[in-house]
């Protein structure tokens, strides 16, 4: 098993670690049993403490760890002290909110006298040692957002991280350490893939989140079902951004670069295909695809740059098999599709129209700074091209015609309806999706009683 830091700009390979063996696995599951013992005991506020620290600790070391992710998966360095930021924010959030979230509730006076109790309380329990399976996209951020709510119910985190971000992956463990939490309340563990399986099963671990492909979730979701043990996933998207006759079309446009090409185009939640109605799809073609060409590629750890390096050689053919089944099948390169010479593993931004069914890009996530174009002719076409997905993790749309937002807030298929602005996680909304984009809910109220055992206290005369 490969675990390494390979800087995705330039294909070296900066530093290698052994995984874990099962000697040291069963100690650190033992740690995390222990551990959860006595910290499901401590107070909101102590849990507070330190998750404030921890997050004061994280702005501080922003630009380090900035930099360490952008050299293990290729993000801008801007975007990833960014990251680092918005991680540092949600972990004050949930210091500052979780004792509210799971504060005891009391039903209705009538039903607990109709049940015959003086006093019914539902009470919000942590469960224990919880796994998470996390991707290296949002390295830092993909976690924390687990990690941060987790810890404020009382519960303690193990990490699988994935195996091109170790470096990060350890930065983590040690971040909570620094904190003051207890060594086994948060715990990296290197291992691959193939080990999960076995650690989900152990009867120590009590439950399983995961952020990821569908392979990996099938994979996981069985073994827990097996097991019977609780599971959130957040797997693919491929996001519709429907754009309308009354929409502010140049604003629609900017954004639109945006939303395909955050993170070069490595996101769930970026928008990718552009369904866009006939009387404004030339207009905004035109200034999108201008918008695409004037993006710069290169060097991520330049101030300027604004699309990197793919996070693998494998991503980065995986997408190009995708832009060539589509020119194949008929669709029209209007920027992009060639991959440049020299090293590294970049990819231009592309725009692709003349999108049709059949095509492997039409079913499939395009994980990269390529989008995909469609005309409608009405908002039923819209709403029927945009719902034509197996995913349905969010959604955008671009309409000044509050009938309009009516509809699609309806009969969009998706976690997320984000009207007139770009889909973007904050730590109190709920966050997930629907079909094959997974299931549960991270971040807000929802995420942190995800794991929790929501327990009624009945209690008589």
């Amino acid at each position: 098993m490969h675990i390494a830091t390979v800087n995705p700009a330039n294909g070296e390979t900066v530093k290698t670690y052994h995984p874990m063996d099962e000697e040291e696995i069963g100690h650190r599951l033992q740690l995390a049993e222990a551990t959860f013992r006595t910290y499901r005991t401590t107070s909101f506020e102590e849990r507070a403490r330190l998750m404030h620290r921890a997050a004061e600790i994280l702005d501080e070391d922003q630009e380090t760890i900035g930099r360490v992710i952008t050299t293990e998966m290729g993000k801008p360095v801007k975007q990833a002290r960014a990251e680092a930021a918005k991680c540092a924010k949600a972990m004050h959030w949930y210091a500052d909110h979780a004792a509210e979230l799971l504060a005891d509730e009391e039903p209705d006076a009538a039903d607990v006298k109709d049940s015959g109790a003086s006093r019914v309380l539902v009470r919000y329990r942590p469960l224990g040692p919880v796994l998470a399976v996390m991707p290296w996209n949002f390295p830092l951020w993909q976690v924390v957002r687990f990690a941060a709510p987790a810890l404020m119910a009382g519960n303690v985190g193990l990490l699988k991280h994935s195996s091109n971000v170790p470096q990060t992956a350890l930065f983590l463990e040690d971040l909570f350490h620094r904190a003051g939490f207890t060594e086994g309340c948060f715990q990296t563990l290197l291992i691959g893939s193939a080990a999960v399986d076995e650690i989900l099963r152990d009867e120590r671990v009590k439950a399983a989140t995961l952020t990821g492909s569908e392979p990996a979730g099938r994979a996981v979701a069985a073994t827990a079902g097996e097991m019977i043990k609780k599971t959130v996933l957040e797997l693919g998207g491929s996001d519709p951004y429907v754009v309308m006759p009354s929409a502010d079309l140049d604003r629609a446009a900017e954004v639109a670069v945006t939303a395909r090409t955050q993170n070069t185009g490595q996101s769930c939640i970026a928008a990718k295909r552009f369904i866009v109605h006939t009387d404004v799809y030339d207009a905004f073609a035109e200034r999108f695809t201008a918008g695409m060409r004037a993006l710069k590629v290169g060097d991520p750890m330049d101030e300027e740059t604004d699309v990197g390096p793919l996070s693998t050689e494998r991503g980065r053919s995986d997408l190009e098999e995708l832009v060539d089944d589509a020119v194949r099948a008929g669709a029209t390169v209007l920027c992009g599709g060639e991959r440049p010479d020299g090293p590294g593993w970049f990819y231009p931004p592309t725009v692709l129209a003349g999108i049709d069914r059949e095509m492997r890009i039409h079913r499939e996530e395009a994980f990269g700074p390529v989008a995909t174009l469609y005309r409608a002719a009405d908002v039923d076409e819209a709403v029927l091209i945009a719902n034509d997905t197996g995913f349905g993790l969010s959604s955008n749309v671009w309409t000044r015609d509050e009938a309009e937002v009516d509809r699609f807030v309806r009969d969009l298929e998706a976690g997320s309806v984000y009207v007139n602005g770009m889909t973007a996680s904050h730590p109190a909304f709920p966050f997930g999706g629907i079909k094959r984009s997974g299931y549960g809910r991270e971040l807000s109220g929802h995420g942190i009683r995800e794991f929790c055992n929501i327990t009624t206290v009945w209690q008589g005369a």
